[in-house]
């Protein structure tokens, strides 16, 4: 029971991400995620088919794993996630709730600048014999 729920929400959770690449306002890495996530607890086949396709690689691979997504990328994300957490902020009136998406959108744009861009890919080195470092 509990391996088709999981099938059935990671194909929902694809869905969404796949419409998401061409609707602006679903975000498509984080539902890509959580397909990876009830695919991996439920079906092998179906997750790696998934981690091995275009959209996966694109949208989670390169960007989160890889670190490698340009300041034109990063900039249509904080727009994004800018518009995503407008939305709330306008149409309720609550000063606390207000100052709480700003506070959580601003450490979102600080902490993913520092993840992708400000930490350096790490360099696997392995020591040779005869290094200095024995």
């Amino acid at each position: 029971m509990k391996k088709w729920l999981f099938i059935f929400l990671g194909s929902l959770t694809f869905a969404l991400g796949t419409i998401g690449i061409f609707l602006p306002f679903l975000p498509t890495t984080v539902f890509y995620l959580l397909t990876g996530f009830f695919w991996l607890r439920s079906s092998d086949k179906l997750y790696q088919k998934f981690v091995q396709s275009d959209s996966y690689q694109k949208y989670v691979q390169d960007a989160l794993v890889n670190k490698n997504i340009t300041t034109k990328g990063m900039i249509r994300m904080f727009v994004m996630i800018f518009i995503i957490f407008l939305i709330p902020g306008l149409l309720v009136d609550n000063l606390v709730m207000r100052i709480t998406l700003s506070v959580v959108y601003i450490a979102h744009v600080i902490g993913l600048t520092w993840y992708l861009k400000g930490k350096g890919k790490a360099v696997n080195r392995t020591p040779e014999l005869g290094d200095a470092d024995d």
